[in-house]
């Protein structure tokens, strides 16, 4: 029998979060039933096509104590005659030691609340997160005995002490992750884990082929070639690099740049591109919607992402934005960081750089506007590589036979 989990995350529905909305939709309509559990509120004004697909029921748990105490004050009363409340508490305490924070409280109070409010039918927990969620997910599965699995991503996995990473990895059932660098990395903290590396991968009836020309070559003011990155403006996305690649590129070069994305450096990044004298060659547009975004990568010459590791060691996994591009056969100029070397081929699909390296970035970028077949020969390739290697069928197929689908139910859908 197929289990019905409760699936927990930090938003819903959030715009940045195509890769969860995807999945969602893919498993109900593989036939899971189950109840998203959000710990927060949205904040976007706009939502993605998948979401309203999305037919399973959700809930919202007090983002912040205060704002409904009546409910937290509920939840306690109720779980105090629960027996698996003080084991809960010790673990608590244990976790409040080594971060003492008003945001240690808010997860203890959020799942009170959910091991109270939770549904009877509600077999299993499965959380989208190793951080935050995951430690409502925790306590919630102590207090309601039942089984808890993980998906972890990006900046979970990396900005986490290892400790509490130890922790959650031997209480979860299993775990999938989108890397192969996150995969090791958790593996290598819990060796006897069962832990499995799922691509996110790519639902390419979403993502079409497109029809494809060489495109300009940067040498007439009326054809610039148009180089695009999707990222949020946030430190990991190396935007600032990438501005400083841009403003290096040779002046006989025509080239615009577009940027679709919200973050709290969005403003610092206007004022970046103003200093650099290139804030007439470059568009902020803000947030967009996977159809908007899909639009925008048909109309690029050319894909750039200067990743880099943050100073807090946050990083990105395998940016699905990077196959989205990939599959709009456009060739990736990127940097060599985190797990975007596992889906970008060097000379084959587009190049790699070393992060923090605004030379070599433009001198890359210079090769492939400078040489349209090129391009069109990467981006070609780079389609065929996520078709091959990063099916997002194959990736739900995993994740299927871990909720106990069966096989004719993953086939018929």
């Amino acid at each position: 029998m197929p289990h019905r989990p409760a699936i927990l995350v930090k938003g819903y529905p959030r715009l940045s979060e195509t890769f969860i909305a995807q999945e969602l939709l893919a498993l109900e309509r593989m036939g899971l039933a189950f109840e998203i559990v959000s710990l927060r509120h949205p904040t976007d004004k706009a939502v993605h096509d998948l979401h309203r697909q999305i037919q399973a029921p959700v809930r919202y748990l007090p983002e912040y104590l205060y704002q409904e105490p009546w409910r937290v004050l509920r939840g306690l009363l109720r779980q105090l005659s629960n027996p698996r409340f003080w084991r809960v508490l010790a673990v608590w305490l244990r976790d409040l030691r080594h971060d003492p924070t008003a945001n240690r409280g808010r997860r203890l109070g959020q799942a009170l609340v959910l091991a109270s409010e939770l549904p009877a039918g509600i077999d299993w927990l499965h959380v989208h997160y190793l951080h935050t969620p995951c430690s409502v997910a925790l306590y919630t599965a102590i207090l309601r005995d039942l089984p808890f699995s993980v998906s972890a991503h990006a900046k979970d996995v990396w900005t986490i002490p290892e400790r509490e990473k130890r922790a959650k990895i031997r209480a979860c059932r299993w775990l999938v992750t989108c890397s192969r660098m996150n995969a090791r990395h958790l593996q290598a903290l819990v060796p006897s884990a069962d832990i499995e590396l799922v691509y996110h991968g790519l639902d390419v009836e979403r993502f079409p082929a497109p029809a494809r020309g060489p495109g300009p070559d940067g040498s007439g003011l009326d054809r610039p070639v148009l180089i695009l990155c999707v990222a949020r403006a946030v430190e990991k996305k190396g935007l600032d690099v990438l501005l400083a690649a841009l403003a290096r590129l040779p002046e006989d070069l025509h080239w615009r740049f577009e940027h679709i994305g919200s973050g709290p450096l969005k403003d610092v990044l206007i004022q970046q591109a103003r200093r650099l004298g290139i804030e007439d060659r470059v568009t902020f547009r803000g947030a967009a919607t996977q159809d908007e975004v899909l639009t925008a990568l048909r109309r690029a010459d050319l894909f750039c992402l200067a990743a880099r590791i943050a100073a807090d060691g946050d990083r990105d996994g395998l940016p699905n934005v990077v196959m989205e591009a990939m599959s709009q056969e456009l060739p990736v100029v990127a940097s060599a960081v985190a797990g975007i070397p596992e889906a970008v081929v060097p000379e084959s699909t587009g190049l790699l750089v070393p992060p923090e390296d605004p030379d070599a970035l433009a001198a890359a970028i210079a090769q492939l506007i400078r040489d349209p077949e090129r391009r069109l020969a990467m981006g070609r390739e780079g389609r065929r590589r996520i078709l091959e290697w990063f099916s997002f069928a194959a990736g739900m197929a995993r994740l299927a036979r871990r909720f106990g689908l069966a096989t004719e139910q993953r086939e018929a859908a």
